[in-house]
């Protein structure tokens, strides 16, 4: 493998889905380019930034810092390109207009260029022009646009004037946002070096952009709203053969290389009279206005710099924004508090919940400027939160309030093995017993879909169902869904998904279901669906050589092997060393039968580390030497490149967690620090719970869900999956909050995919035409793989918030700090200002105190139950200068203290040394 590999539109992995899954097409790499004229352009300095206007419309050709003129936050290496009719820009205007109760009409400055009406430009105005003929006949408005440098922040204007003889009523007004995340024909390099990602805090008068480059450096742009400007939607600009009857398009091809472009939507009652009507609740309610016979307004944005991802908030603060930050987050489980800590130029005069009293905020003082409120859920789904300040400014910001942690793990633990169980149906592909993707649309099990590995148990698609299953029993096992996860990894993963003897034993196939006519002619109906490459044959079902397979059989084997060992009685058909053996064979068929997709990192793939630290524990020395060396080839290979996280796809956001973890156990700290911020990169903090450590996906719904489209996705599997690398950086660093909020963020934006029977969704689809839920469980079960390895209770003391709880509600006292833990394991907990990170293998956390004066922490355990007599305790020092700690209690072996259990509380009291 090479990163400097360019990267195609879509690689060779989805070719042919353009038709069946009805994407844009794309061009083939092999093509010769078209030669455009190039543009030209007037440059300003504005700040801390180069600027460059098109010559021919003033719309936004370069934005660069002044210090990296090689850099552009937009396209400008395709401007040429993407100079014709049907192409977005910086400073292009969207409008849907009508006379009140009449019919809506569309209008876009950049659906049919025509020339520009230059105005006078003087003083801190860089450009001006009257742009109403460029947005279409008939208009029934004037549109002007000015570029202005406002001491040193480049601010777009634009003053629309009703110029009709009555009422105008203006349902959509959007400005297209277009940044340059194009990663068409960029190797790795050149994509982590060029392009950036933008994340939106849909926050009305206080949203913003953020801009964030792929490698994670300084400097971050923001784009901040300009009075009465607020950022009430963010409207895809779809291509025109998506957007039906709709102007408000782009013409480049989006897909797995570019995500294409949005608009920052000012009002959106439009929309959701049209393409919003079936819709689940957008993040705002949608709005218009109407203007009177000759009147004007004014709407725009200003871009700034932020020097670094880090100093986004601060740089708000700095240009006087309402600045919203919620502690852990905004995933509120019922039976657990949480804080918003605001900091605005003016004073909160109204706090509203919609839906009402969905979620409460109490006013609870300040602390160093900052406006305290305590925040409790009291309604499961969504809650938006509106503060409305004292200069009529509104800000929103968007809660998940989920069941408590506890009941959400059952919930997903009783649904997945009971209407996800699929057994006993004479299924010919070898799939009884399994536990396989669920439709929850139609109320079924999907046993049979045109894209195979969605029915096939294997893929991410189709392992995600029974992956879920198994590592809810991590935590929280469960006598009888233990039984089911036995019968299920024993009877059909080994023998039928998993070769179970010979030369390949170990391996993974790619799927067991697929598709073959000539053998089940009545069973594959409408034809034309199973036309795609999406529909292996036996052969190709068969395939042993995609490495992404081997971690989910791993989990399957690592789970039940940690199960019987920790919690005597519930494994019954092997024993321990049975299922850790398979794990260990399974990640050497990998590297033997999978070695090309091996040099990536995969998803999942954080648990060969703890296949190998479980081996060495357990004294299994040679087999833990194999695995090592083998590993370590990997590892090794992944060190000599400047991005070491490729994949499959052309760029991915599912490499990092595992590439970070060897590297980290292999002592490769510089790359696992490039690691760590190129996932800060494209996985923000931002006041909203779908937004908030949302680690960027876009495509995979074409893969594992039932609505495939190119979309962000919000809290697909790589929010959790990113998450676990973010936490152990925050542990070796605990001084870095931002660290442990997008890491918490992840983590628990995973658990809003489980609804309220159980029932648990591939992701969520953020474009404002759906909003909702995907029918699919899909691949689902990687994200909560992240979870439920991640799951656990931070304290905190930090220098401007004071005393935190992440998990658990924190209360102060004589005897010292105290936090009880409800995170959805209760067995992971991380003192900060001891450096102290305590982890069960079995046993549960019942409440903690840590003493400050001296540095004790006492545990308090929960009573013995039949399949958990005995804690088994870790404890691990993570910072340089953080004392070791000795238990009361407990006896050491494989690197733990086992601690009896009794019918009441235990009390372990972890004292200095």
């Amino acid at each position: 493998m090479s990163n400097a590999r360019t990267l195609a539109p879509a690689a060779l992995f989805l070719a042919g889905i353009t038709t069946v899954l009805c994407l844009p097409a794309l061009h083939a790499q092999e093509q010769p380019k078209p030669v455009f004229a190039p543009i030209q352009t007037s440059t300003h300095r504005v700040g801390a930034f180069q600027v460059a206007l098109r010559a021919d419309t003033q719309t936004l050709a370069r934005l660069s810092p002044a210090a990296e003129p090689g850099f552009s936050f937009v396209p400008t290496a395709r401007e040429p390109e993407r100079a014709g009719d049907g192409y977005n820009h910086v400073g292009d205007l969207n409008l849907r207009v009508r006379a009140p109760g009449g019919a809506w009409q569309d209008f876009a400055s950049a659906h049919a260029r025509k020339p520009i009406r230059r105005l006078p430009a003087s003083g801190k105005t860089l450009a001006a022009a009257d742009i109403t003929a460029s947005m279409g006949e008939n208009a029934p408005f004037t549109v002007e646009r000015r570029w202005l440098d406002e001491a040193g922040l480049l601010a777009l204007r634009f003053r629309i004037t009703n110029r009709s003889g009555a009422p105008l009523e203006i349902g959509a007004l959007g400005m297209p946002m277009v940044f340059d995340n194009i990663i068409t024909d960029r190797n790795l390099d050149q994509a982590h070096a060029e392009a950036s990602f933008v994340d939106p805090y849909i926050g009305r008068d206080a949203g913003y952009l953020q801009v964030t480059r792929l490698n994670g450096k300084g400097p971050a742009l923001l784009v901040l709203p300009e009075k009465g400007s607020p950022l009430e939607a963010w409207a895809p600009l779809k291509n025109p053969r998506e957007a039906g009857e709709s102007i408000f398009t782009d013409k480049s091809p989006r897909g797995q290389t570019s995500e294409g472009f949005y608009d920052w939507t000012v009002h959106s009652l439009g929309y959701a009279d049209r393409e919003w009507k079936q819709a689940g609740e957008q993040w705002n309610a949608p709005t218009g206005r109407t203007l009177a016979p000759g009147q004007t307004i004014e709407v725009g944005v200003r871009m700034t710099e932020a020097p670094s991802i880090r100093a986004i908030e601060a740089t708000l603060i700095a240009n006087k924004r309402p600045v919203a930050i919620g502690i852990p987050g905004y995933v509120v489980p019922a039976d657990q508090s949480a804080t918003l800590f605001v900091k605005a130029p003016s004073a909160i005069r109204k706090i509203e919940s919609f839906p009402t009293g969905a979620v409460e905020a109490t006013p609870a003082g300040s602390r160093k400027g900052w406006t305290r409120l305590d925040i409790r859920g009291r309604q499961w789904g969504q809650a938006r939160l509106t503060l409305t300040y004292a200069d009529g400014q509104a800000q929103t910001v968007s809660y998940f309030v989920t069941r408590p942690l506890e009941q959400t793990m059952a919930d997903l633990g009783r649904f997945s093995t009971n209407q996800q169980w699929y057994e006993g149906k004479g299924d010919p592909f070898g799939r009884s017993p399994a536990i396989l993707t669920y439709d929850n649309e139609a109320k079924k099990i999907v046993d049979v879909e045109p894209r195979v590995w969605i029915a096939g148990m294997s893929d991410e698609g189709g392992g995600g169902a029974w992956v879920a299953a198994t590592m809810k029993q991590l935590d929280n096992p469960d006598p009888a869904e233990i039984t089911k996860i036995e019968r299920l990894v024993t009877e059909t993963v080994v023998g039928n998904l998993q070769v179970a003897d010979g030369p390949q034993a170990g391996a993974v196939k790619k799927s067991l279901f697929y598709y073959d006519p000539a053998k089940f002619p009545d069973l594959y109906k409408d034809a034309d669906k199973w036309k795609s490459w999406t529909s292996w044959k036996p052969k190709d079902a068969g395939d042993l050589g995609r490495a992404y397979n081997y971690p989910h059989v791993a989990i399957g084997h690592w789970v039940l092997y940690r199960t019987a060992r920790n919690h005597p009685g519930l494994v019954t058909r092997h024993d321990w060393r049975w299922y850790l053996d398979h794990a260990y064979r399974t990640t050497v068929a990998m590297m033997r039968d999978a070695p090309y997709y091996a040099e990536f990192g995969l998803m999942e793939g954080d648990v060969f580390v703890d296949i190998l630290k479980d081996l060495k524990r357990e004294g299994l020395t040679a087999e833990a030497t194999e695995m090592e060396r083998l590993m370590k080839q990997r590892a090794d290979h992944w060190r000599t490149l400047k991005f070491p996280f490729g994949s499959e796809m052309p760029w991915d956001s599912t490499g990092q967690p595992e590439v970070y973890a060897w590297m980290r156990y292999f002592g490769y700290q510089p790359q696992a620090e490039i690691t760590r911020e190129v996932i800060l990169g494209y996985d923000p903090t931002i006041p909203s719970w779908g937004y908030n450590g949302n680690a960027r996906r876009y495509w995979d719904f074409l893969y594992g869900g039932k609505y495939p489209r190119i979309e962000r996705q919000i809290h697909h599997y790589g929010s959790a999956l990113n998450a676990v690398p973010l936490f152990d950086a925050y542990r070796q660093n605990p001084g870095d909050l931002h660290l442990l909020r997008v890491a918490y963020g992840g983590m628990m934006g995973g658990i809003t995919n489980i609804d309220q029977q159980g029932f648990s969704s591939a992701a969520f689809h953020a474009w404002p035409d759906m909003m909702k839920w995907d029918p699919y469980t899909g691949d689902y079960g990687m994200g909560f793989y992240g979870h439920a390895l991640a799951a656990a209770t931070y304290l905190v003391n930090d220098p401007t918030f004071g005393w935190l709880g992440f998990g658990g509600d924190v209360t102060q006292g004589k005897d010292g700090v105290q936090i009880q833990p409800r995170d959805g394991a209760r067995a992971r907990l991380f003192v900060a200002p001891a450096g102290a990170w305590i982890t069960l293998d079995a046993g549960k956390i019942a409440n903690v105190t840590y003493t400050p004066i001296n540095g004790a922490i006492t545990l308090t355990l929960d009573p013995a139950t039949a399949v958990t007599p005995t804690a088994r305790l870790r404890i691990e020092t993570t910072t340089a200068n953080a004392r070791a700690l000795t238990p009361s209690a407990g006896t050491l072996e494989r690197g733990a203290w086992t601690i009896p259990l009794g019918t009441a509380p235990t009390l372990v009291k972890l004292s200095p040394r």
